[in-house]
C-alpha cells in the first residue's frame, strides 16, 4: 500500500514559455506528428528531459498488403451483388422465354465471375508469395 502512494503522480504546476520561429515549429510538429505522444507538451517534455519518445512508422509491404485486400474485398462484394440481382431477377421470371434470357445472362454473368475469381486467387498467391519473401 506504502509503494503505491509513493506512485502517486505530483500536479503539473509550473509553466515553461518557449518561442520558436515558424520553421522551428514546423519542425518540431514534425517530429511530434510521428510520434506516439497524444499533446505536443508530452512530446516537448519528453524531449526537454531526455528520455525516449516512441516514433511511429510506416509499414510499407503491409501497406500494399491492405491496398491488395481492399481490392479483392470490392471484387468479391460486387461478386456478391450481381449474383443477388440474378436470384432476385429468376424469382420474378413470368414465363419460359423470360427464363430462356435469363440463363443466358446466368452464363454471361458466371463466365465473368469466374475470371474475376481467378483474378482472385492470382493476387491472393502473388499476396502469398510477397508474404514469404
Amino acid at each position: 500500500m506504502e509503494e503505491m502512494m509513493e506512485e502517486k503522480k505530483t500536479n503539473r504546476t509550473k509553466w515553461l514559455h518557449v518561442r520558436l520561429t515558424p520553421e522551428e515549429y514546423k519542425t518540431v510538429t514534425v517530429f511530434y506528428i510521428h510520434s506516439t505522444c497524444r499533446k505536443l507538451s508530452e512530446y516537448a517534455r519528453l524531449q526537454l528531459l531526455k528520455k525516449p519518445v516512441i516514433g511511429k512508422y510506416r509499414n510499407e509491404s503491409q501497406d500494399d498488403l491492405m491496398s491488395e485486400i481492399i481490392a479483392l474485398r470490392n471484387e468479391l462484394s460486387a461478386i456478391g451483388n450481381n449474383f443477388n440481382q440474378s436470384v432476385k431477377r429468376l424469382h420474378t421470371l413470368n414465363d419460359f422465354s423470360e427464363f430462356k434470357q435469363w440463363m443466358i445472362r446466368y452464363e454471361l454473368d458466371k463466365n465473368t465471375i469466374s475470371s474475376k475469381l481467378e483474378n482472385i486467387k492470382k493476387s491472393i498467391q502473388k499476396i502469398g508469395e510477397l508474404w514469404l519473401q
